[in-house]
């Protein structure tokens, strides 16, 4: 992991996540977010090997907001674009950081939740809900 930069989105007391203020928030940090990776990573847009967004599970506005830049960015830069599982882009981050091998999840957010292994190189969905957030 080269860059692990975020701005945190802090609800007001008593409200949740909500889709439009959510995507708000992202629309307005992103742009300012990957510039930022790219220099704590000391790294240019040329030597990227992919352009990687987190397709679902979660919240429609939010997630389109990011597979927006996400497109554009893979366009401008000439490099493939990824979805990715938004779970398992989590749990694939506490993978890399603890050195867990071959772990088995529950995963469980605000919106989903996922029962997912990792083996043999793949992970599988054992089971989920999908909740309206």
């Amino acid at each position: 992991i080269l860059s692990n930069v975020r701005h945190t989105y802090i609800t007001p007391p008593g409200t949740g996540f909500l889709p439009k203020e959510t995507a708000e928030h992202h629309r307005k940090h992103i742009l300012r977010l990957v510039k930022e990776a790219l220099k704590e990573a000391k790294i240019q847009p040329d030597e990227l090997d992919c352009v990687c967004y987190t397709k679902g599970p979660g919240m429609g506005g939010p997630l389109r907001v990011c597979a927006v830049v996400a497109r554009m960015l893979s366009q401008m830069w000439k490099k493939p674009l990824v979805g990715v599982n938004h779970c398992v882009a989590h749990i694939e981050m506490g993978r890399i950081v603890t050195g867990a091998r071959d772990p088995v999840a529950l995963y469980v957010s605000g919106g989903n939740t996922q029962v997912i292994s990792y083996a043999q190189e793949r992970y599988r969905i054992f089971g989920e809900t999908i909740d309206i957030a």
